[in-house]
């Protein structure tokens, strides 16, 4: 990577995908996500390297060649979407989930979908989760994941929320680089949603008690800024380690799979999960011979006391895996 001007993310972290979709007001709906044929443009503004970083922190968005109608179509789904959401309940500590595929790589749509459901069951949130994820190459219909809808999303929920009392949970994934979470959705949208712009927008709509899950490359540079004593934050990888399985044809990433698809599922406590979800790509990482992603999980001890009660009421029976695994030994 040269200079912050611009982004390339290496070919094990951002594969090509399918051809591109219609986007006609009368078409029908695209259930092929849109590929990635042109190089990613700068998104960094300013003449020195120190304007061009603070640049990246504010969280740029780039969109282009979007008709009209698209743009219209995206924004009645959204609002669909967040109208259904259930209403909080007074004295009771209620999970309003997120999940969010913010690239078009259709293992990210997929992943983020299961997510839902199992977050959603986990959490007891069927009817307070939302996701954020374009068409995977088997099914559409969502709103798709971008740096906009992600944060509209928060807005509303926390207008939803009690925000003393509930919990937000978020699950993101993406491509990443050091400097955030890429946001890449076939030639048309862009961005880079920052460690700073996630940190200041959770502080700014008082989202105290939250569990957030970041599955993407470098993921672990969010540690630092969201690690708060009311909140846990668990990464895919270490700050400077890329994560693995993202591979466009994937039904998971590595992470996705250990710790959503697999760690979850079971009645045991988000912690407990963490470490499983650790020690089984641990083990997926040697066999491939691969440089360990290493993980990160930290939770305040504010956060080890409502997850109590919160974790209290998590299905007692474990489902099953679903899709693909994201690791098969040759």
């Amino acid at each position: 990577m040269t200079g912050l001007r611009t982004f390339s993310v290496t070919a094990a972290c951002l594969a090509a995908v399918l051809a591109t979709s219609s986007l006609a007001q009368d078409a029908p709906e695209p259930v092929q996500p849109p590929a990635h044929t042109e190089p990613w443009p700068g998104l960094a503004s300013g003449n020195t390297q120190g304007e061009r970083a603070r640049s990246i922190s504010l969280g740029p968005e780039l969109e282009r060649g979007v008709s009209p109608q698209e743009l219209l179509r995206e924004q009645r789904r959204l609002d669909a979407a967040l109208g259904s959401l259930a209403p909080q309940q007074a004295g009771e500590v209620d999970a309003f989930v997120v999940t969010i595929a913010l690239d078009s790589d259709p293992v990210f749509a997929r992943e983020a979908r299961e997510a839902g459901k199992v977050l959603g069951r986990r959490y007891n949130a069927e009817d307070r989760t939302i996701v954020l994820a374009g068409p995977d190459g088997r099914s559409a219909g969502l709103p798709k994941g971008s740096i906009r809808a992600l944060m509209m999303t928060l807005a509303s929920i926390a207008e939803k929320m009690d925000t003393d009392e509930d919990v937000l949970v978020l699950y993101t994934t993406s491509h990443g680089l050091p400097q955030g979470l890429a946001y890449h959705y076939g030639n048309t949208g862009y961005g880079i949603l920052s460690p700073h712009r996630m940190r200041d927008t959770l502080r700014d709509l008082g989202f105290k008690r939250r569990i957030l899950i970041i599955s993407a490359c470098y993921s672990g540079v969010f540690v630092p800024f969201l690690a708060s004593p009311d909140g846990a934050v668990l990464t895919a990888a270490r700050s400077d380690r890329t994560s693995f399985g993202c591979r466009a044809e994937n039904d998971w990433t590595f992470y996705g799979d250990a710790l959503i698809n697999n760690a979850l599922r079971k009645p045991q406590g988000i912690e407990a999960a963490a470490k499983e979800a650790r020690n089984a790509i641990a083990g997926w990482e040697r066999a491939a011979r691969v440089t360990p992603s290493q993980p990160q999980t930290s939770i305040g001890n504010s956060a080890k006391e409502w997850l109590i009660p919160l974790e209290a009421d998590i299905p007692r029976e474990t489902t099953q895996p679903v899709g693909r695994p994201s690791f098969q030994p040759r």
